[in-house]
C-alpha cells in the first residue's frame, strides 16, 4: 500500500479542479477518507493516527507563526490604505517625462510592498485597485499593464521578509532535520535567516533584469502623463514610507530584526498611517479585523488540513517509495534540483504557493535533501520555480487573479506576448542559480555559506563527541 499516498495527490487535485472547495477542506476529507481505508484494509495502524494532536500542537508552537496573522494585517491594511497611490504617484513623478516611468513606479511599488502584503493574490488585489486604473489614465497598453501587475505581485515570494520565505524557511528547517537525521550527515540545520539571505542575490537579479524589460518594452510606448504632481505632503509620506520599508527589509535580511518583530512594526506604522491619514474612518478598521480573521483562520486551517494529509501520506510508507525514486534519478544534487524544479512547477498548476509549502514541502524535500544536502541552494530553486510558475499563462495563479480583477481585459495571446520577456528573465535567472549554486551563498556570513556538509559519522562516533562536549576542564 505504499502507492496509497500518491492516489491521495491525486485525489486532492482531481478535487479541488472539480469541486471549487477550499483547500483546507479537500486536504481533510480527503486524508480522513483514506485513513479510514488504511485502517479497514490494514495498512494503517490506528495508533499511528493518534500522534496527531500531539504533532499539531507541537507544530503551532512555533514562535515563527506569530508572524502569519500580522503579515495578514499588512496586508489588509494596504489593501484599504492609500498608501500604495501615493508611492505609484510619486514614483512616476521621478520618472520625468519618461514613457516608461509608469511601468518602472509599478515594479517599484510591488518590490516594496509585495514582501509586506502576505501573500500573491492580496498584492493582485491591491495593485488591480490602486495602480491598474492609473497606468490605464496613462495610456499603458491593457496586456502591458496586467503583466506588470503579475510580475510585481510576484515579487514578494522572493525578496524576504515575505511571508512565503517565513513559512518555507520553517517548513525546509524541519525537512533538513529529516534528511540528517536519515543520511547521519554532520551538518548546521538550515534556518529562515539563511533562506533570507540566499534569495537576495537571485532576487536582485530578477528584480534588475525585470527593471530592464520594463524599460526597454515601455520607452516606445505612447505613455502620457496626466498633469497631476504629488503634494508636498504626498512627497513626504512616500520617502518616509520607502525609508522605512527598505531599513525593515533589509534589517530582516541582514538579521538585526527577527520576522515577527518586522511583521508587528510594520503592521504598527500602517495602522498609524491609517489613522493619521483618516483612511480607517468609516468602518474601514472593522473590515480589516474581519479580514485579517477570515484569511488568518483560512490559513491556519489549512496548516492543520496540511499536517493530517502528511501524516497519514507517510502512514502509507509513501515517503519511503518516493526516497526510492529520488535516489534513482540521475546526474546527482543537480538532478535531485531539477526534480524540485518540475515538482513545483506542476503543484503550482493547481496549488497555491502556501499550499506548496504546506503540503508538498513536508513531502518531497527530505528525500531530496538527502541527494543535495546544499538545503539553501534548494530552497531558493524552489521559490524561483514558484514564481516562474505563477506567470505562466493561462494557469499561472498571479495571471488568473490579475484577468479576473484587471478592469481592462485582454486577450490571452496580448497577454502572452506581454508576459514573454519577463518570463524569459525568470527562467534565465532560475537557470544561472542551477548552473552557479554559489548565488544562493554570496550574502551568507562568513563561515555559513556551507550550512549542510556532506560528513558521515557511526553512532559509536556521535557519541564519543557528545561525551567530549559534556566533559568538564580540571580546574587550575
Amino acid at each position: 500500500m505504499q502507492s496509497g499516498g500518491l492516489w491521495m495527490l491525486l485525489a486532492v487535485a482531481v478535487a479541488l479542479l472539480g469541486t471549487g472547495l477550499p483547500a483546507f477542506a479537500v486536504l481533510m476529507g480527503v486524508s480522513v477518507l483514506f485513513a479510514a481505508i488504511g485502517v479497514a484494509a490494514g495498512a494503517i495502524d490506528f495508533g499511528l493516527l493518534t500522534a496527531l494532536p500531539t504533532r499539531i500542537v507541537g507544530l503551532l508552537e512555533t514562535d515563527l507563526l506569530q508572524a502569519l496573522p500580522l503579515y495578514v494585517f499588512m496586508g489588509a491594511l494596504l489593501n484599504r490604505l492609500p498608501l500604495a497611490d501615493r508611492l505609484f504617484r510619486c514614483g512616476v513623478a521621478l520618472g520625468g517625462r519618461s514613457a516608461a516611468a509608469p511601468s518602472l513606479a509599478t515594479l517599484g511599488l510591488g518590490a516594496l510592498l509585495a514582501p509586506m502584503n502576505g501573500s500573491v493574490g492580496a498584492s493582485v488585489a491591491m495593485l488591480s485597485r490602486s495602480v491598474a486604473p492609473k497606468l490605464e489614465s496613462r495610456g499603458v497598453p491593457a496586456a502591458r499593464s496586467t503583466a506588470l501587475v503579475c510580475v510585481s505581485s510576484t515579487l514578494g515570494v522572493v525578496i524576504p521578509p515575505s511571508l512565503v520565505l517565513i513559512l518555507l524557511g520553517d517548513a525546509m528547517m524541519r525537512a533538513h532535520t529529516e534528511a540528517t537525521n536519515v543520511t547521519k550527515a554532520v551538518a548546521r540545520i538550515v534556518n529562515t535567516q539563511d533562506i533570507f539571505r540566499g534569495a537576495l542575490v537571485p532576487a536582485g537579479l530578477f528584480l534588475a533584469l525585470s527593471l530592464l524589460v520594463a524599460w526597454w518594452t515601455g520607452r516606445s510606448s505612447a505613455a502620457r502623463a496626466t498633469g497631476e504632481r504629488p503634494s508636498a505632503g504626498e512627497w513626504l509620506t512616500a520617502a518616509i514610507a520607502a525609508l522605512f520599508v527598505v531599513s525593515l527589509l533589509a534589517g530582516v535580511a541582514a538579521g538585526y530584526f527577527y520576522a515577527v518583530e518586522a511583521a508587528a512594526m510594520g503592521g504598527t506604522a500602517l495602522l498609524l498611517f491609517g489613522w493619521a491619514s483618516g483612511g480607517l474612518r468609516a468602518g474601514i478598521f472593522g473590515h480589516v479585523l474581519r479580514d485579517t480573521m477570515a484569511v488568518s483562520g483560512a490559513l491556519f486551517a489549512l496548516f492543520v488540513a496540511a499536517t493530517t494529509f502528511t501524516l497519514v501520506f507517510r502512514t502509507f510508507g509513501t515517503d519511503q517509495l518516493l526516497d526510492t525514486w529520488v535516489k534513482l534519478v540521475p546526474g546527482g544534487p543537480t538532478g535531485a534540483a531539477i526534480t524540485v524544479l518540475v515538482v513545483f512547477a506542476l503543484s503550482a498548476f493547481v496549488l497555491d504557493a502556501f499550499e506548496i509549502v504546506f503540503v508538498i514541502v513536508p513531502i518531497v524535500m527530505p528525500p531530496v535533501l538527502t541527494r543535495a544536502p546544499d538545503a539553501i541552494w534548494i530552497s531558493v530553486l524552489a521559490l524561483l520555480a514558484l514564481q516562474a510558475s505563477f506567470l505562466v499563462p493561462p494557469t499561472g495563479y498571479a495571471v488568473m487573479m490579475a484577468r479576473s480583477q484587471m478592469r481592462q481585459k485582454t486577450a490571452l495571446p496580448q497577454l502572452v506576448r506581454a508576459l514573454a520577456p519577463f518570463v524569459a528573465a525568470q527562467l534565465a535567472v532560475l537557470a544561472l542559480v542551477v548552473a552557479v549554486p554559489k548565488l544562493a551563498h554570496l550574502a551568507q556570513p562568513k563561515g555559513h555559506d556551507a550550512p549542510s556538509i556532506n560528513t558521515k559519522i557511526d553512532d559509536d562516533e556521535a557519541r564519543r563527541k557528545f561525551n567530549d562536549m559534556l566533559k568538564i576542564p580540571a580546574p587550575e
